[in-house]
């Protein structure tokens, strides 16, 4: 809420902001691509690589002196996978040379902040914390305390109180916020947002803490010049119940020459004439009434991929292309392509990040590559047919079995991951390059 008060805060302002969420996040850039009116890009140390992170914050950052960059944390600012945090919020911050606004949580807690705050000073890698903002401050007297132990031990300025706000909160679920989308006038609870956030907190003095930032420099982007330009057309499931997109997967397609061509799952009843097929992950299990009943779809997404047409499918596409899902007591036939019927249980399945080693060579990976991705699912196969082929090991995290990910059918890949193309450079080239041999074998000629 804080971030996006602070973005909308300076879009209404007239300054040009861009925004950028650590960690593998769909729901929380949607919201943030709405408060700033630009697109909103994940940087992540684990799944892309520092070098990566960095390029991808100078690319999509304006250089001007009235343009500004807000990067929102993930977890607490130390917390990460690895002991040395160098893939915490923390760690980010430091490989991005960026100060630190951090957020605490004022609940239950007096003079004994500061030792809190001064913790997250000490804890490794040390950062800058250049601003506090107290969060849920209960009253005055308690503001007074807190902002008085952190100056005086902490030697950071607070610049910001925020009490208990009940229109600060957004409805969340399972998998997080609910969607852009979903929320009835979530322009105007951003606007509101912003207002709010502009009032509890001192936007003067958190502006000026942009310009303590570093001057960043790679020293050498090497943009990865793909060795295909083909034209083809990938369709892209997006809509309601499919959502999760990286904007840096979807333009590694552009960039090797695919035309994204976006289809509703939810209305269009047939394929538009396509050349491949990307179905990315969301929130299917809610739409699943509709879904099943726009038959007319399913049979056109059946017949197309059982005759070779290529599709790359992650954690919901994969239950969209599966026999059957059962889901609120009520089962729902599905695209068949698969031969997995999915269940839903109450706590999550697979939640974290994914460690893959690839076991075989296929059109989408080669054997032995080690692949880095992200699982967040209440679902898993209940029917496993028998005879099924995988690409991946699981090395770390569930995937479909516990030990296999990435089913092969076909020139279907579909896997409970979400990997980033920024990590994974072949993945894009590899989809258009399969997208392009299939076309030109249908028509029987060179393309």
């Amino acid at each position: 809420m804080v971030s996006m008060g602070i973005l909308s805060h300076f879009a209404t302002q007239g300054l040009s902001i861009r925004s950028f969420k650590k960690g593998p996040d769909f729901i929380d850039p949607m919201w943030h691509r709405l408060a700033s009116g630009t697109e909103c890009y994940n940087l992540d140390p684990y799944l892309m690589g520092s070098d990566a992170c960095i390029a991808t914050f100078l690319r999509e950052s304006c250089s001007d002196n009235r343009s500004l960059s807000l990067v929102e944390g993930n977890h607490g600012l130390h917390d990460g996978i690895d002991l040395d945090g160098s893939d915490s919020s923390a760690g980010l911050a430091v490989i991005l040379k960026t100060p630190i606004l951090l957020v605490v949580d004022s609940r239950q807690m007096n003079r004994g902040i500061a030792a809190l705050v001064m913790g997250m000073q000490a804890m490794p890698p040390k950062v800058n914390i250049a601003g506090i903002i107290l969060n849920q401050v209960r009253s005055s007297r308690q503001e007074e305390k807190q902002k008085s132990a952190i100056e005086r031990f902490c030697k950071v300025p607070v610049v910001g109180a925020i009490p208990v706000d009940k229109e600060l909160v957004i409805p969340e679920r399972h998998l997080g916020l609910t969607t852009v989308d979903e929320t009835a006038d979530a322009a105007q609870f951003i606007r509101n947002a912003g207002e709010k956030i502009a009032h509890y907190c001192d936007m003067k003095s958190i502006r000026s803490l942009f310009y303590e930032a570093v001057p960043l420099q790679l020293k050498s982007i090497e943009k990865r010049e793909s060795t295909i330009k083909k034209r083809v057309k990938i369709g892209v499931f997006r809509d309601a119940a499919f959502s999760f997109y990286y904007p840096d997967n979807l333009n590694a397609l552009r960039e090797c020459g695919a035309e994204l061509l976006f289809i509703d799952s939810l209305h269009d009843s047939s394929l538009p004439e396509v050349d491949g097929l990307y179905l990315g992950g969301g929130f299917p299990e809610l739409f699943f009434e509709l879904l099943s009943a726009n038959r007319g779809l399913l049979k056109d997404v059946h017949e197309s991929v059982e005759s070779g047409l290529p599709a790359y499918a992650e954690c919901g596409g994969l239950i969209y292309l599966c026999r059957s899902a059962s889901y609120g007591g009520k089962k729902y036939s599905l695209a068949g392509l698969l031969p997995l019927d999915i269940g839903f249980q109450h706590h999550p399945a697979g939640h974290g990040y994914l460690d893959l080693r690839s076991r075989t060579d296929s059109p989408w990976f080669r054997k032995g590559v080690r692949v880095r991705a992200h699982e967040f699912h209440y679902s898993k196969p209940v029917i496993l047919g028998g005879d099924t082929l995988y690409q991946f090991d699981v090395i770390r995290g569930n995937g479909i079995t516990g030990k296999s990910d990435g089913l092969l059918c076909r020139n279907l890949f579909a896997s409970y991951g979400h990997l980033h193309a920024a990590g994974n450079p072949e993945w894009a080239e590899r989809f258009v390059s399969l997208a392009y041999e299939m076309k030109a074998k249908i028509k029987g000629s060179a393309v």
